[in-house]
């Protein structure tokens, strides 16, 4: 799998940005996670979506502002980011790993299958 991600932008801050995760194959079998790192910082999971509807996971860090979801029939997976502040710049990351049947996690080391990044800048 290549994750492929795009959305990002320069955005002022309190607004929104949609970024989009999709894959040449199908994303049917694999769950799908995004990710953020800042220069300097970890790379930070953000929340996830399950294979077979099995749910998703949010970190509490973003929970409220950041919403995941799949379109199965437009294979992507999105995430909706509101009330974006400065302190949300970073590069974001799709990643996906297949055939797990139980609820995602939020560790990247669960996750063998990552895209090249899109960059979001919360600036005034």
């Amino acid at each position: 799998l290549q994750p492929v991600e795009s959305g990002g932008g320069l955005v002022q801050p309190g607004g929104s940005l949609t970024l989009s995760c999709t894959a040449s194959e199908s994303l049917r079998y694999y769950t799908i996670a995004w990710f953020r790192q800042a220069p300097g910082e970890d790379r930070e999971a953000l929340a996830c979506d399950s294979v077979s509807d099995r749910g998703t996971n949010t970190a509490d860090a973003v929970k409220g502002r950041f919403t995941i979801s799949r379109d199965k029939d437009k294979n992507t997976v999105t995430l909706q980011m509101n009330s974006l502040q400065p302190n949300d710049t970073a590069v974001y990351y799709c990643a996906g790993e297949a055939y797990r049947y139980r609820l995602c996690v939020l560790d990247r080391w669960e996750y063998n299958y990552w895209g090249q990044g899109t960059r979001v800048t919360v600036s005034s």
